[in-house]
């Protein structure tokens, strides 16, 4: 069985495709490449088709991580059958997946900062209008590792 997460912010340019990037990564150094998928995606239309910002590129090429396949998309009511886990970047980006979310669905709906461990901060700012990189870096890291033991956890990988 292959685990599919799909991570999710505003426009899909930087905090969404830094946490693919960066929980792609834990996935690989875990050895779990085979067994864990990873996209993001946007609740927005504006930035479709763009890369990362240069702010999460900046954060990506630090660890290493290449971005240069990632392009915006929008997220469709298909990513809830097709997806595990839809991961929202805050709440604002939670009422909208609620929103879209077709009744039926049973992925997993959390907000990425549920996952992290010792954070009294409950959604990861968006650099776009606060200029923070890092802490959003910090933020996403965090959360990943949460996500990436919930997974291990619930799929016994």
């Amino acid at each position: 069985m292959v685990v599919r997460v799909l991570f999710v912010c505003l426009g899909n340019i930087c905090r969404s495709p830094m946490a693919e990037g960066m929980f792609r990564a834990k996935v690989d150094a875990a050895g779990l490449t085979n067994r864990i998928r990873v996209d993001s995606a946007a609740t927005g239309n504006w930035n479709l088709g763009n890369p990362p910002h240069r702010g999460t590129q900046q954060v990506l090429t630090k660890h290493g991580i290449d971005y240069s396949q990632m392009r915006a998309r929008l997220i469709g009511t298909d990513d809830f059958g097709d997806f595990d886990y839809v991961i929202g970047m805050d709440g604002s980006n939670m009422q909208d997946l609620e929103a879209l979310q077709p009744a039926d669905s049973t992925v997993v709906l959390k907000k990425l900062m549920d996952f992290a461990q010792d954070e009294t901060q409950s959604d990861v700012p968006d650099p776009y209008y606060t200029g923070n990189f890092d802490e959003t870096e910090r933020l996403v890291s965090a959360g990943c590792d949460g996500l990436l033991r919930a997974v291990r956890e619930k799929f016994d990988i």
